[in-house]
């Protein structure tokens, strides 16, 4: 087994995107495709932060974004997709059921930590009333599958015949 130097797995480990990764890109170029448009990151028009500002004061939008900054973001449908790497959110699949077996004091409070990070930010865009989907990085294999389960989700895109009615 080779042994990585703490120096060479901190480079390493700071290469590790959190936008804009290969799974997302992956699924914005699906959606696009298929007519759905969207915001990134968990962006908000001003107007639309400022009236749930206003609306719920408990809740923090930090810099005009949704909680969690969701990675895609169908303001009109009140909606969001999270795309989420298995190991670094626990998915039950078998890369994110297993742990790392060094460093356990450090790892394990850490992914125990994003869990419920997640799911606060999921409770918080709950009671602001929006909904999320999460696709995780293991199921973004089967396009058929994700168009499907996505679709499913946040009904058919707009066309030019139905515009925006602001609901």
């Amino acid at each position: 087994m080779d042994t990585v130097s703490a120096e060479q797995r901190s480079r390493m480990m700071s290469r590790i995107a959190s936008k804009n990764t290969q799974p997302e890109l992956a699924l914005r170029r699906l959606l696009h495709a298929a007519g759905y448009r969207y915001q990134l990151h968990g962006a908000l028009p001003a107007r639309k932060s400022a009236a749930i500002r206003a609306e719920h004061p408990d809740i923090r939008l930090r810099g005009g974004k949704l909680p969690g900054s969701p990675d895609l973001v169908f303001t009109a449908k009140k909606k969001v997709i999270f795309v989420n790497g298995c190991f670094w959110h626990g998915h039950d699949c078998p890369v994110g059921s297993r742990r790392p077996s060094s460093n356990t004091g450090y790892w394990n409070p850490k992914l125990d930590a994003n869990i419920a990070r997640d799911l606060h930010n999921r409770h918080a865009l709950a009671s602001l009333g929006w909904e999320s989907l999460t696709l995780w990085e293991c199921e973004l294999h089967s396009v058929d599958e994700v168009l499907r389960k996505t679709t499913g989700f946040l009904g058919p895109p707009r066309t030019a015949a139905s515009p925006q009615t602001g609901r």
